[in-house]
């Protein structure tokens, strides 16, 4: 695969980056992980050109396994990279160089870490006084700043473990939700910062918090306890706002979710299926009864469910207009046909150094999650690879190809991929 240059996401895509939101916008980015990457990719999927900085070893999200393994990969396209020794002078001076004519700096690093090496926010600042520098940290300014989060830590701390779990077994949800969603609040500082700067003419600081992140997703449950003096019981012992909002086990030992969470859709489902003594009974005629006869009505519709297919419960719940979903894993979307038929996955190609498989590989990556004038946000390049736009970016800040040898012999820069 060529210096990790991928498919394009359509025949436009080239042609549709200059038309991109944030076309135009430079970003200098220093992260890892999960947090930072995400406010990175969103901004590029929106048109900025982001600019990871990382060591001439690589990021070592790079090398994660397990759990982490897609980490680099799904968090990384559009961008590209320019892996440089930030601990030599010369490679400092090539990422001031960058700053200078930059419109964002983002970090996720502990703090205190980029003050050490020359790219705290004053320094940068001063430098470039226009410059909107975003920080992604475990939590906002205050009595918990130093210590050290992870999306876990902040998901026991915070309530979501709680939440999720079943009493006593406090479980953390199935995906990098804090880390995800804090990046995503990072880059909505930063499209804020960026339009404030348009009136003022000058940059700002922008800081984005996983606990933080963390306490705004159970705020529901806390203004819950605000407005019924009850504390909010874990997702799977709940007292449940509707009626049938569950998970049931079918035909074959299938799982389907079925919800009707309103009178209509109750009085639907009944008619659908011939409950008319369910229909009827005054002890269900409305929501909140429902809800208060749980305990028995459930029971009993999951015994006269059990005889159908999946399939079938799903073609007459849809008929209805219905809510139903099915029990799906993550790799089962590759093949769901909304995604394949919406565009909704994008041909993306993985570079031998950013893929734990240890080989490059093509697949395909969901784009963000909406659509501007109808259109999807194309995916121009995937992950990059390690240093694969040095050459480039070097060259735009006036550096000689002779002295981009000489930094790349002397180590400052990564060497050519094979």
């Amino acid at each position: 695969m060529d210096d990790a240059r991928l498919p394009h996401a359509g025949p436009t895509a080239t042609a549709a980056a200059s038309e991109l939101p944030l076309a135009g916008v430079r970003v200098v980015e220093f992260t890892h992980m999960v947090m930072g990457p995400t406010c990175g990719m969103i901004l590029a999927d929106l048109g900025a050109e982001v600019i990871k900085i990382e060591p001439p070893s690589g990021d070592n999200t790079r090398r994660l396994l397990g759990s982490g393994a897609g980490f680099f990969a799904m968090f990384n396209r559009n961008k590209k990279s320019l892996a440089v020794d930030t601990q030599d002078a010369r490679g400092r001076e090539i990422v001031l160089r960058l700053v200078a004519g930059a419109d964002v700096f983002s970090e996720n690093f502990k703090g205190g870490t980029m003050a050490r090496r020359g790219f705290g926010v004053e320094a940068l600042s001063k430098l470039n006084p226009r410059l909107i520098y975003v920080s992604h940290k475990g939590f906002l300014p205050g009595p918990y700043e130093q210590r050290t989060a992870l999306d876990e830590v902040v998901q026991m701390m915070g309530g979501l473990a709680y939440m999720t779990g079943p009493e006593g077994r406090p479980l953390r949800a199935g995906t990098s939700v804090n880390d995800i969603m804090g990046g995503m609040f990072g880059a909505i500082g930063v499209l804020a910062a960026l339009r404030r700067r348009e009136h003022t003419g000058r940059g700002g600081e922008v800081h984005s918090a996983l606990f933080e992140n963390n306490v705004f997703l159970v705020a529901q449950h806390m203004m819950q306890f605000a407005v019924t003096g009850r504390p909010a019981s874990p997702m799977p012992s709940r007292i449940s706002a509707w009626a049938v909002y569950d998970v049931f086990t079918v035909q074959g030992g299938e799982q389907i979710f079925l919800a009707a969470v309103s009178d209509t859709q109750w009085a639907a489902m009944c008619e659908e299926f011939g409950f008319a003594d369910l229909r009827t009974d005054p002890l269900l005629a409305t929501n909140n009864l429902r809800v208060q006869s749980r305990d028995w009505m459930l029971p009993l519709l999951r015994e006269r469910f059990a005889p159908f297919a999946a399939a079938e419960l799903a073609r007459r719940f849809d008929a209805r207009g219905l809510p139903y979903a099915p029990i799906t894993r993550p790799e089962d979307l590759f093949d769901d046909p909304h995604l394949a038929a919406t565009g909704g996955l994008a041909p993306m190609g993985v570079p031998a150094d950013a893929s734990s498989a240890g080989h490059a590989l093509h697949t395909r990556a969901p784009l963000l999650p909406l659509a501007l004038d109808g259109e999807r946000l194309p995916l121009r390049a995937g992950p990059p690879g390690i240093g694969a736009q040095a050459d480039e970016l070097l060259a735009q800040l006036g550096y000689a190809a002779s002295e981009i040898e000489r930094l790349r012999r002397d180590g400052v820069l990564a060497a050519r991929a094979p």
